[in-house]
């Protein structure tokens, strides 16, 4: 299982472990993922995902799962998270753009 979030993609970086005497060693920064239940409102079930904790809370700011998956790139999600939007679109509808008068 890979060590990438579902949803936002974050995933490792790479840096380096500075010690007291300035040497510079090879080390990871793993994103800080969480196996988390949503509930779909479209689709009427539980969806279980690996997400980070910060797509946990724009999950929440954007309104739920839903809204969130209606509103991501496609080119961003994983394919579990890609095929739970387009069923999501599918039963919804796709979400119209309106332009704005300026």
């Amino acid at each position: 299982m890979s060590r990438r979030c579902e949803l936002t993609a974050k995933g490792p970086q790479v840096g380096h472990k500075v010690s007291h005497s300035n040497i510079k060693t090879k080390r990871r920064f793993l994103p800080n993922l969480a196996n988390v239940t949503f509930i779909s409102d479209a689709l009427g079930r539980n969806v279980r995902l690996r997400v980070s904790t910060n797509a946990l809370k724009s999950v929440d700011h954007n309104g739920g799962l839903d809204a969130y998956l209606l509103k991501a790139k496609a080119d961003v999600l994983s394919p579990r998270a890609l095929e739970l939007k387009r069923a999501i679109e599918k039963k919804v509808g796709k979400p119209a753009f309106v332009k704005k008068a300026s």
